[in-house]
């Protein structure tokens, strides 16, 4: 058998994982790192010279820049061809731009005020900005802490993507080397790190997500630890831009939801409602083959401008159309999450990708997969559910029913590309459409039973304030348009008054006696009682709680 052939000044074999570039006169090729050569500046190179042909020709020749508003430098300004995203044109034009306020479709709530808890009751439809942290559960470092920190917790041999913002383009380089480069006064060109997943680094113990980030992820709730698919990491990303970055208009991957938080710096965001309309514009501008010269922002009828200073947390729910600018050197810390509340939006999300062709490598990992896992809980749940007599949230009817549909399509184009080992896929479909036309109608019972029975259950449940509270529906619908952030604050309100009123009044005085006074008799044991019917809680999840 040959050898294999060796190449570069250190005599290795062709490696398919390092950046390697051609000497235009030998025609040998080279490691970028044995060279000093890094993949983002080879394509400024119009004639490589390797060492040794340097010595006797000179340096290698350069492209000549003939414009700043295109991808490729190099193409004639002869004002024929319209400027290109991320370019030194565009990025002064959009600052320029004028847009919508921020204001008018952000949420502003404390950090105590964020739970899963309020999401469940209200939706989780608009962007939340968070500025008073104490209770948001989000742990990070201090505002010292430096790029130069990021490379000894992460380690500076790190193997990271980064956009070469002008063009639009991703190449690898180590983390040492873009620290270095981010901490040159002189910087030749704009380079982004926004794909940094630290998970699996000593910076992890850095950085604690929020509360309801972590309490509602699909991955934190139902991923197996037995799972024959590797566990996605999608929940700690570290993003270090500098100034005049920019990321074009994008979905997040599979719908998720992302949470994100200013260290230092300052981001602009960029936000698009997700109506079925704005979808199908994003969808056509997303495969058109003029994406990059025309603004997304101006094929909507609203686009948002908002500015997320440091100290700033902002949530951003489901589908929501966005581009950043990053407006001065800047580090963040972020991170992905699926959840209940938005399914069928990350369904069609999802679907969007693979009718665009998007890349595996900017997909949610294993989508499928998650998606039977949380299936299997989500039957499990609704059974739970009706047996213990509370109907489920609209919210999870409606994304079950979602569900099932894409599990159904799954099945039929791949019919067993990530179904995990321990699911039977068309029991657990038939079983979970089995549990949901239970909820679809009124019960209505054609021998209905007892009145002394069934009544009196109500009563009890009536007199010792547990009767299930229905879910608010106003987050049930996925399409347009959900209440409006100021409707989210009156319902807030209304709620907090409720409650303040119901807790002043006495748990089951019906005639005015004050909550000092002994009850009648039978009335003092209706809990007590109910505890031998209803199951208040099952694995922690309390469905009926007291007053």
């Amino acid at each position: 058998m040959a050898a294999a052939p060796l190449y570069c000044v250190c005599r290795q074999p062709y490696d398919v994982s390092r950046f390697m570039i051609e000497c235009d006169i030998c025609k040998d090729w080279f490691h970028g790192s044995c060279v000093q050569v890094e993949e983002h500046q080879a394509v400024d190179i119009d004639v490589y010279h390797c060492p040794n042909c340097d010595d006797v020709l000179g340096p290698s020749l350069m492209k000549k820049r003939n414009n700043w508003h295109r991808h490729d430098y190099t193409e004639p300004n002869d004002g024929t061809k319209p400027v290109q995203a991320g370019t030194s044109v565009f990025v002064k034009e959009l600052q320029n731009r004028a847009f919508a306020s921020g204001e008018d479709i952000l949420l502003r709530m404390r950090g105590e005020q964020v739970t899963q808890r309020y999401l469940e009751r209200h939706g989780f439809h608009y962007p939340i900005a968070v500025t008073e942290m104490e209770g948001l559960g989000l742990k990070l470092p201090p505002t010292t802490f430096s790029v130069k920190d990021v490379e000894e917790y992460v380690g500076g041999d790190k193997v990271i993507d980064v956009i070469d913002v002008a063009r639009q383009a991703d190449s690898k380089m180590k983390l040492s080397e873009f620290i270095k480069y981010y901490t040159k006064p002189h910087r030749p060109k704009v380079l982004n790190l926004i794909s940094l997943e630290f998970s699996d680094t000593k910076m992890s113990k850095l950085v604690e997500v929020p509360d309801v980030a972590q309490r509602m992820s699909w991955v934190e709730n139902y991923w197996p630890d037995d799972s024959f698919f590797p566990k996605p990491f999608v929940q700690k990303y570290c993003l270090m831009g500098v100034k005049d970055s920019y990321t074009d208009f994008h979905i997040d991957f599979g719908g998720t939801s992302v949470w994100y938080h200013v260290l230092w710096g300052e981001k602009i965001f960029y936000l698009i409602k997700p109506t079925l309309d704005n979808l199908a514009l994003y969808e056509a501008w997303s495969s058109s083959p003029n994406q990059s010269e025309v603004f997304f922002g101006d094929k909507v009828d609203k686009c948002y401008k908002c500015v997320v200073p440091q100290g700033t947390t902002l949530l951003i729910p489901t589908g929501w159309i966005h581009a950043v600018l990053t407006s001065q050197d800047c580090m963040a810390f972020g991170g992905n999450f699926l959840h209940n509340l938005n399914i069928g939006m990350q369904l069609r999300c999802y679907e969007m990708e693979r009718r665009l062709k998007t890349p595996d490598l900017f997909k949610f990992p294993y989508f499928e997969a998650i998606c039977w896992y949380v299936a299997k809980n989500l039957l499990e749940t609704l059974k739970e559910l009706r047996e213990d007599g509370c109907p489920p949230p609209n919210y999870l009817v409606d994304g079950v029913k979602a569900l099932i549909g894409a599990l159904k399509t799954w099945l039929k184009r791949e019919p067993s590309s990530e179904v995990p080992d321990n699911i039977r896929p068309n029991h657990l479909i038939k079983e979970l459409t089995k549990e949901i036309p239970k909820y679809d109608l009124p019960i209505c019972r054609e021998h209905p039973t007892s009145p002394s029975t069934e009544e009196a259950i109500q009563g009890m449940l009536s007199m010792a304030g547990l009767l299930c509270s229905k879910t608010e529906n106003v987050a049930s619908s996925q399409e347009p348009w959900w209440p409006s952030p100021s409707q989210h604050l009156q319902l807030e309100k209304r709620d907090c008054e409720q409650h303040r009123l119901q807790g002043n009044k006495s748990l089951i005085d019906s005639q005015g006696n004050s909550s000092s006074k002994r009850p009648k008799k039978g009335m003092a044991t209706a809990k007590q009682r109910l505890g031998k019917i209803l199951k208040l809680s099952r694995q922690n999840r309390v469905f009926v709680q007291h007053s």
